[in-house]
C-alpha cells in the first residue's frame, strides 16, 4: 500500500492539510463536551438560573456556538481536501497502470489475463484510492479523537478509566487473530472477480456466436456459476466482520454499563459532578467509536493490501522486451533475415519455431503457407519483435531487431493480423490509425490498392461513416480490406498480411495483390495464407511444417518437387473443380 503513495505526490498540498484539519476538527468538538459540563456544573452550583449565571451561561453557549463552527469548517474543507487527494491518486495510479500496460510485449500480455487486467484498473482501484482517503481522514480523525478524549476522561476520573483496561485490549485481540484470515479471504475473493469478469466479457464479446448456435440458456447458466461462486466467496471474506461486529458491539455496551454502574456510585459519594459526568459519558461514546472505527479502518487497510498487492504486479511487471540498449532509429529498408532462428512460448516444452533460416530481399512479394499450427503467425511476429526469438538472430535492413529502438522498428513494420479489429468512430478516423497527418487524397489512394473505396463510396456517409465498436456494422471481408488500407496509410517498409483476405473472393483477393505489386513496390511484403491462389504469384513461397522451414521457392519450382505444396494445390484444385461443377464458382 505504501509504495503505491507515490502516485499521489501531485496531491501532497491537499493530502498533508486534510489531516491537520482534521486534527483542528477533533480539538474543537472535543472542547464542546467541557463546556457544556462547566454550564451544568454552574446550574447545579447555583441552585437555580440568577442574572449572573445567564450572563455566564450565554457567554458559554456563544464558546460552544463558535467551537461548533469552527469544527464545522475545519471538517468540511478536510473533507473536499481529501476527496480531490483521493480522485487525483486514483486516476494518477489508473494512468500508471495503463501506461505500463501499453509498454508490455505480448509475453507479458500473455502472463495477465484482459478480465484480470480491468479487474486491477477498476475494482482494485477503487479499493486502494478509498483506503487512501480513509488514510488522510479518518485515520488521523480517529485515532486523535481517541487518544485525545481518552487522555480528558482519565485526566476527569481515573476510577472510570479503568473500565477501558479490559476492554481495549479484548478489541486489539480480536482484531489480531481475525485480520490475517480476513486478508486470505478477500484476496480469494479478488481472484473470483477476475474469472467473473472473464466470463462477462467472453460473453459479451462473442455474443452473435451465442445467438447463432443458441446457447443463451448455456451462457445463462455459466454466468450464474461464476456469479454464485463470487457470491460465495465474498460471504466467505465478509461473515468474519458479520461475526466480528456483534462482538465489538457486546464488548461496547458492557464497557458502557461498568461505567454507569462505577458513575452513579461516584456521584452518589459526591466525588462526580453531573456535569464532569455528562462530559465524561461523551467522551466515553467518543473513545468507542472511535476505537471501533480504528479497527475497521485497520481491517479495510488489510482488505486494500490485497488489492495494493494486485496493482503491483502489474506496475512492477518488467516488459520482456525493451531497447534500453538499442541505437538505431532508422530502417534503411525492408530487407529480412532469419538466422537460426529457435523460438518457445513462455512455459512452453517445446519449441514453436525451430532452426529457422531464409532471406527476404527489400521489395520482394513473399508467400508463406503451411497447416494450421504450423506457426505461420508466430514467424512473422517475431519480425517487429512482438515477440523475441529463444535463439538465433532476425535482422530488418541488415541490422538485429534487438538494435533498433522499438518505436522505429514497428513504425517500419505495418502488421494486419489474424484477429481484424477496428474502433468506435468513423472510417476516416480508423484509416488514420495508420497515419494521423494522411490527407483525404492519400485515403482513398490506400483505400484503391485494398479495393475498399468502391464499398466506402456506397455509403450514405461515404468516409464519414461510423462504425459500431469493433466494426460490426461492416462485413468481414470489408473489415479485412479497411485493415489493410490502414495498414498501407502507414507508408511501412515491411507490410505483413496475416491471412488477411481469408474473408474476400479469389477476384479480390487478385485485385489487392496487383494493387500491392504496382503500387508500393518498395515495400517488402508478406502474404500468409491458406490459399494456394493467395501467393502463387509472389516472387517465392516458404512453406511451414510443425515450426520448421520444409522449403522455399517459386510456385513452379514447389509443384514440381514438393510433395506437401503439391498436395494443397491439388486439393484445392479439385475443390474449386467440384464448386465450378455444381454452378457456383461465379
Amino acid at each position: 500500500m505504501f509504495k503505491l503513495l507515490r502516485y499521489a505526490k501531485k496531491y501532497i498540498l491537499p493530502a498533508i492539510m486534510s489531516p491537520i484539519l482534521m486534527i483542528g476538527e477533533v480539538v474543537l468538538e472535543l472542547m464542546i463536551p467541557l463546556v457544556m459540563a462547566d454550564i451544568v456544573n454552574l446550574v447545579q452550583a447555583e441552585g437555580g438560573m440568577s442574572d449572573d449565571s445567564m450572563n455566564e451561561i450565554l457567554k458559554l453557549g456563544l464558546k460552544m456556538l463558535l467551537y461548533a463552527l469552527g469544527s464545522l469548517f475545519c471538517g468540511a474543507v478536510a473533507a473536499r481536501m481529501a476527496a480531490v487527494a483521493g480522485m487525483g491518486f486514483g486516476a494518477t495510479l489508473r494512468e500508471a497502470i495503463m501506461g505500463k500496460i501499453q509498454r508490455f510485449s505480448f509475453s507479458n500480455i500473455d502472463k495477465f489475463s484482459t478480465a484480470s487486467l480491468i479487474t486491477r484498473i477498476t475494482t482494485d482501484v477503487n479499493s486502494v484510492q478509498n483506503t487512501f482517503v480513509m488514510m488522510i481522514r479518518m485515520m488521523f480523525r480517529a485515532p486523535v479523537m481517541l487518544v485525545v478524549a481518552l487522555v480528558i476522561t482519565i485526566t476527569m476520573s481515573p476510577e472510570i478509566s479503568k473500565a477501558f483496561a479490559v476492554s481495549l485490549p479484548l478489541i486489539a485481540i480480536i482484531l489480531i487473530i481475525f485480520a490475517p484470515i480476513a486478508l486470505k479471504r478477500f484476496k480469494k475473493m479478488l481472484e473470483m472477480f477476475d474469472g467473473f469478469n472473464a466470463s462477462i466479457q467472453e460473453n459479451l464479446t462473442n455474443i452473435r456466436v451465442v445467438k447463432a448456435f443458441v446457447r443463451s440458456e448455456h451462457e445463462k447458466k455459466k454466468f450464474k456459476k461464476a456469479n454464485d461462486e463470487l457470491m460465495g466467496a465474498a460471504f466467505h471474506a465478509e461473515k468474519l466482520m458479520i461475526l466480528g461486529q456483534p462482538a465489538f458491539m457486546m464488548i461496547m455496551y458492557g464497557t458502557i454499563l461498568a461505567i454507569l454502574v462505577i458513575a452513579a456510585k461516584a456521584i452518589s459519594a459526591e466525588t462526580l459532578l453531573i456535569g464532569d459526568f455528562s462530559a465524561i459519558f461523551t467522551y466515553i461514546m467518543q473513545i468507542l467509536m472511535n476505537f471501533l472505527m480504528v479497527v475497521f479502518l485497520i481491517a479495510q487497510f488489510f482488505m486494500s493490501q490485497a488489492s495494493a498487492k494486485r496493482i503491483l504486479e502489474v506496475i512492477e511487471e518488467v516488459p520482456s522486451i525493451r531497447d534500453d540498449n538499442a541505437t538505431q532509429n532508422v530502417v534503411k529498408d525492408g530487407s529480412i533475415e532469419f538466422q537460426n532462428v529457435t523460438f518457445r512460448y513462455e512455459g512452453a516444452a517445446l519449441p514453436t519455431i525451430n532452426n529457422a533460416s531464409f532471406k527476404i530481399n527489400s521489395g520482394e512479394m513473399v508467400g508463406i503457407i503451411g497447416a494450421t499450427g504450423s506457426a505461420k503467425s508466430s514467424l512473422v511476429q517475431l519480425i517487429p519483435r512482438l515477440y523475441d526469438v529463444t535463439e538465433g538472430k532476425v535482422k530488418v535492413g541488415g541490422v538485429d531487431v534487438k538494435d533498433y529502438k522499438i518505436h522505429a522498428l514497428r513504425e517500419a513494420v505495418s502488421m494486419v493480423l489474424q484477429k481484424n479489429v477496428l474502433f468506435s468512430g468513423t472510417i476516416a478516423e480508423n484509416l488514420r490509425w495508420g497515419n494521423k497527418n494522411a490527407t483525404d487524397e492519400e485515403l482513398v489512394a490506400a483505400c484503391e490498392i485494398a479495393d475498399a473505396h468502391s464499398f466506402i463510396s456506397s455509403f450514405p456517409d461515404g468516409y464519414n461513416t461510423d462504425l459500431s465498436q469493433g466494426g460490426v456494422n461492416v462485413s468481414g471481408g470489408q473489415k479485412q480490406r479497411l485493415c489493410i488500407a490502414r495498414a498501407i496509410l502507414k507508408k511501412p517498409k515491411i507490410l505483413i498480411l496475416d491471412d488477411s483476405t481469408s474473408a474476400v473472393d479469389t477476384f479480390t483477393d487478385s485485385k489487392i495483390r496487383t494493387g500491392l505489386r504496382s503500387c508500393i513496390p518498395q515495400t517488402t511484403k508478406i502474404i500468409i495464407a491458406q490459399r494456394i491462389s493467395s501467393v502463387a504469384d509472389c516472387d517465392k513461397i516458404i512453406i511451414l511444417e510443425e515450426g520448421r522451414i520444409n522449403d522455399i521457392g517459386t510456385h513452379e519450382e514447389l509443384l514440381q518437387r514438393n510433395d506437401i505444396y503439391k498436395d494443397i494445390y491439388e486439393s484445392q484444385q479439385k475443390g474449386s473443380d467440384d464448386f465450378d461443377a455444381v454452378g457456383g464458382g461465379e
